[in-house]
């Protein structure tokens, strides 16, 4: 891979894992207020809520890490653009039911009351941002290696 390919493929990693680790760390130091949001989406039985509220924000920092260390970045840019791919449609269907359960992406804290309240629409636009960002990624690790870079 040559060197202007490799920067931009290290900043796409690298700012991935700025957003993963960003994600991960409210929910690592807030298990149980993470709980809540993951229950807020009523998509889960209530035996799996807990355990995904308490291994998603390691697979987090664990896909952030392998981004940025290069080790199985491959793998790490594919689950990436699944984990957010599903954020997104977990967002548009959560919209179309109605439910508006602030997020809970970046932080496990409920806005201040009196700020003004964020639209479902916005997260729906910002995920989908970066499931672009990470189906981008993940792209061009997978095609480098299949022109046997990397």
């Amino acid at each position: 891979m040559p060197v202007p390919a490799r920067a931009a493929d290290f900043a796409l990693r690298f700012a991935l894992a700025l957003v993963l680790f960003y994600a991960s760390a409210d929910k690592l130091l807030h298990p149980q207020d993470f709980a809540a949001i993951v229950k807020g989406y009523h998509v889960l039985p209530d035996a799996l809520i807990n355990p995904v509220a308490i291994w998603l924000p390691w697979l987090e920092l664990a896909l952030g890490l392998s981004l940025v260390s290069g080790f199985w970045s491959e793998g790490a840019a594919t689950l990436t653009a699944g984990l957010f791919g599903a954020f997104w449609l977990l967002m548009i269907v959560s919209w179309a039911r109605g439910i508006d359960v602030g997020c809970g992406c970046f932080s496990t804290k409920p806005a201040d009351p009196g700020a003004e309240p964020v639209s479902m629409l916005y997260y729906i636009g910002r995920d989908a941002v970066l499931f672009g960002l990470a189906l981008f990624t993940a792209w061009v690790r997978l095609k480098a290696v299949g022109e046997g870079g990397e």
